[in-house]
């Protein structure tokens, strides 16, 4: 299982690798499971304002980025 911080750095290294830019703030949202147990993690650069978005979806369990997507504007 992976902590907040480290969704947080796979999603840095993943931009930086990509040639992305991961804008702050950072919304860092945990999706549950109906039985309680977390699933994911959903990291979204700049999630409050216009211009350059990055989002991620990592695995909670094994930090596998299960989806991910850039706007440069």
């Amino acid at each position: 299982m992976i902590t907040r911080e480290d969704a947080v750095a796979i999603a840095r290294t993943r931009a930086q690798h990509q040639g992305w830019g991961l804008v702050e703030p950072l919304a860092v949202t945990q999706r549950r499971g109906w039985t309680g147990r977390l699933l994911r993690y959903e990291v979204v650069s700049n999630p409050a304002a216009r211009g350059t978005k990055a989002r991620f979806t990592i695995d909670a369990s094994t930090g596998a980025i299960l989806s991910e997507g850039y706007i440069p504007r």
